[in-house]
């Protein structure tokens, strides 16, 4: 079993990306076939994504903003309650208004410092890795 407090994670669970940052509660290292993240996108940003490695399912728990669907061209509302699932690793964008609050999951899971890179991916970093983290 696994207990977390996100108040006392240790400093290579967060990642700071510049219009966001992560806290990751759940990572390769661990164990599990998912990695689970508490994710702050900071008011006034728009943050350009496209996991052509993972599957990612988010959930917001706060704020208001923008999910931009650039291969369908049409955008989506974001506030609490609200729930998005890229399974089809789509390009897309999430505009924030005010601080949103996303619970994120990928599959396969993070290994803990990825950021984005040129395109808006997460590198896919094989379970070796964690294992040489921990």
């Amino acid at each position: 079993m696994i207990v977390r407090d996100l108040t006392s994670l240790d400093d290579d669970r967060t990642t700071d990306g510049g219009t966001w940052v992560s806290r990751r509660l759940l990572l390769a290292r661990d164990g599990t076939r998912f990695s689970m993240h508490d994710t702050i996108l900071r008011a006034g940003t728009t943050t350009t994504m496209w996991y052509r490695h993972h599957v990612e399912a988010v959930y917001c728990v706060g704020g208001e903003g923008w999910l931009h669907d650039d291969e369908a061209g049409v955008r989506h509302a974001l506030h609490e309650g609200v729930l998005y699932c890229l399974d089809g690793h789509e390009h897309h964008r999430v505009e924030a208004v005010t601080d949103l609050r996303m619970i994120c999951v990928f599959d396969p899971p993070l290994v803990g410092g990825e950021v984005h890179d040129a395109d808006g991916a997460y590198p896919l970093l094989g379970r070796e890795v964690a294992e040489e983290a921990s």
